[in-house]
């Protein structure tokens, strides 16, 4: 057998298609060049990188439903870690199986691996350079604007009618005038969610705006090309599961194993693995819902920020394609950068990088390849759909709350807090207003909104503008 047969004998083995034509039937470089396209892509935090995988692999490609892919979603929300990661390496699973996911997921993250590294090195040698301070200035103003046109897009999508609005709504105050911690924002929005599709279901088992049930066509036409998707490897197995989990438990919890042998417990490689595989169990809601508490550990307890820097790192994360998480690259690169040891700081930076996104993306793989066929197998019941359906209205308030967090932070450089009537209410300090910053991010908006400017280009614009503002140019 020649060294062709052999891969094409291989990609079989993965991916057998059916007799006749299947239009799921994926080949495998179109796959490559799909999922590479999302990363690239995939700037905006989850809800835009959310869309763009819903208009690519729904609306254009047609390679999963409607019903499908929300069903995905609202699982991968519930996980810990990027849900927009995890559900990409849903998809890629269940068109190729486990390799597709893993190949699938690991290039949504690659992009932004290499991008923040990039700018992790930047910031370290050079940040004190007014051109490079310019460039992280304009940059971050520019977030704003991709943040809420990201929030309208799967707003539209999830906010179907009033009881997902209100829920949406509600969950906002609840996170932001009271500190209600996301996990029970999540649990009270399931509940609401199973009650409603019990008592109105036409309210809260909603589809591409229709309801489940009125959309049976649909669902049966697209699900059709999915065939591949309806056998062995999507349907539950005690045996298949207890192997996955050792396999990626090994594959987490070795390589810290490893490092705490040869370096030892207090070496700040050991450290940062122990740490960001903690932070990786409880980031539910997405990053934000863990920053303040990486925050706080890596400038109070190891040392491994200043204060204001998190801030810096956010703004990378915000800008460049990938999870939002990814920010915890920045933090690993300058603690390890800070106290190399016997390595070039560099250096150090570096292998912290691999170690912090490892430890920090290969429990999604376990999250996925250990509960997605479970998952399939409860797509049919739909007080479960209605369920998710609320949970995902819900994180549309979260993600907005993120988004007026960020807007503060960018626009004033103090922000205080005030309690009234039980509520928490942050203040910004007036006389802080960073006037370039509002201009540059309602420039940024025009450019998005009434221009329709691609991210790319308009993130270039703001950050030329951002240099040239720090470099005394008049703005």
């Amino acid at each position: 057998m020649s060294a062709n047969e052999r891969v094409l004998a291989l990609v079989s083995s993965v991916w057998r298609c059916d007799d006749g034509p299947v239009p799921a039937c994926v080949p495998w470089p179109e796959a490559l060049r799909t999922f590479c396209a999302i990363g690239i892509q995939s700037f905006g935090g989850p809800a835009g990188q959310i869309a763009v995988m819903h208009r690519v692999l729904v609306e254009e490609k047609k390679w999963i439903s409607e019903a499908r892919f929300l069903h995905a979603l609202n699982y991968c929300t519930l996980l810990p870690g990027p849900e927009a990661m995890q559900l990409v390496t849903y998809v890629g699973w269940l068109a190729h199986r486990t390799l597709g996911g893993v190949v699938a997921g690991a290039l949504f993250v690659l992009p932004g691996f290499l991008s923040i590294l990039v700018l992790s090195i930047l910031y370290a040698r050079f940040r004190e350079l007014s051109a490079v301070a310019g460039l992280f200035f304009g940059i971050k103003a520019a977030v704003l604007a991709i943040v809420v046109e990201a929030v309208l897009r799967i707003g539209k999508r999830a906010l179907k009618n009033g009881a997902m609005v209100a829920i949406a709504v509600l969950a906002f105050v609840a996170i932001f005038f009271f500190q209600v911690p996301f996990p029970l924002i999540v649990l009270a929005a399931g509940l609401v969610g199973f009650a409603g599709g019990r008592f109105y279901p036409s309210r809260f088992l909603v589809v591409k705006g229709k309801t489940a049930e009125e959309d049976p066509q649909d669902e049966a036409r697209i699900d059709a090309a999915w065939r591949r998707g309806e056998l062995e490897h999507t349907r539950p197995s005690t045996g298949r599961t207890l192997r996955t989990l050792a396999l990626w438990l090994a594959l987490w919890l070795g390589p810290i194993a490893l490092l705490g042998r040869f370096f030892g417990s207090d070496h700040v490689f050991t450290r940062e693995a122990v740490f960001f595989s903690k932070a990786a169990v409880v980031t539910f809601g997405g990053a934000y819902s863990v920053l303040a508490y990486i925050a706080q550990q890596a400038v109070e307890v190891y040392g491994w920020l200043r204060p204001g820097e998190m801030l810096d790192g956010l703004g990378m994360a915000e800008t460049t394609p990938g999870p939002l998480i990814q920010v915890v690259q920045f933090v690993g690169f300058l603690g390890a950068s800070r106290s190399p040891g016997t390595l070039d700081p560099m250096v150090a930076g570096f292998w912290a990088s691999v170690i912090v996104t490892w430890v920090t993306y290969v429990p999604c793989f376990l999250w996925i390849f250990g509960g997605a066929p479970y998952v399939e197998a409860l797509r049919g019941q739909k007080l479960l759909t209605s369920a998710l359906s609320a949970i995902t209205a819900a994180v549309v308030g979260v993600v907005l709350n993120l988004g007026v967090w960020f807007a503060l932070r960018t626009f004033f450089g103090t922000v205080g807090e005030a309690r009234v009537l039980g509520m928490r209410l942050q203040v910004p300090d007036v006389a802080t207003t960073d006037w370039t910053a509002i201009v540059l991010a309602l420039a940024a908006g025009v450019a998005l909104f009434r221009f329709r400017w691609g991210m790319i280009r308009t993130l270039a614009a703001s950050a030329a503008l951002g240099m040239l503002a720090r470099a005394g140019l008049g703005l």
